[in-house]
């Protein structure tokens, strides 16, 4: 054996464990890995918690049922966070059309000390109608944080006054309440609209 063949064996042999090694990669700790099951939100048939929303009507998880859902934690002291993302929902909710009377989106505030009902009910008006604001107690909030597996932390500022540090994620679920993903910060609209459409598409499969 030559020292070319001897070459190209190990070059075939590097290039085959390079792959190996980065399918290993990709499926473990890379964007194709699943999320880890104590990570991921619970059915929302599983959770349990009860708030209000900017209507004053108590809600709960079963108020979600039946139609697919967008749920975002935040608060309406968020300086851009918060904002920027109820503007991207709103432009997604645009995109939906007439399919958007199929979604349930819902703004939960982690923030229940300053955002009341009425706090709630004037800061969704300024996004798409369609977005509902819910407010609780502390340990209400906390329960349906825990079921969302969202996560948020008081963190004090300056003169006395504080802020919320939270997840930023939008989480997804089908009409039955199954988990079906999250739309990132950030993520743009030709990546975000479609994960919508597929869990409307998903749906329509399972009422047919």
């Amino acid at each position: 054996m030559n020292r070319r063949t001897l070459f190209t064996y190990g070059a075939a042999i590097s290039g085959a464990l390079a792959l190996t090694l980065f399918i290993g990669w990709w499926q473990v700790d890379g964007p194709g890995a699943p999320e880890p099951v104590a990570q991921r939100p619970l059915p929302l048939t599983q959770m349990e918690f009860q708030m209000t929303d900017q209507g004053g009507a108590t809600v709960g998880p079963a108020s979600l049922l039946g139609n697919p859902s967008m749920v975002f934690f935040g608060f309406t002291y968020c300086p851009d966070v918060c904002p920027t993302t109820l503007s991207d929902i709103s432009g997604w909710l645009d995109d939906l059309g007439d399919d958007v009377a199929e979604m349930n989106v819902v703004f939960i505030t982690v923030d229940p000390e300053r955002d009341t009902v009425d706090a709630m009910a004037e800061y969704v008006s300024y996004f798409h109608p369609a977005i509902q604001g819910w407010t609780g107690t502390l340990d209400e909030t906390a329960r349906a944080a825990a079921g969302f597996r969202a996560s948020y932390e008081k963190v004090a500022v300056e003169g006395g006054d504080y802020t919320m540090d939270h997840t930023a994620s939008v989480f997804l679920f089908d009409a039955e309440g199954q988990f079906a993903g999250t739309i990132d910060y950030h993520e743009s609209r030709e990546f975000a609209v479609p994960k919508i459409r597929r869990v409307l598409a998903t749906t329509g499969e399972q009422t047919s």
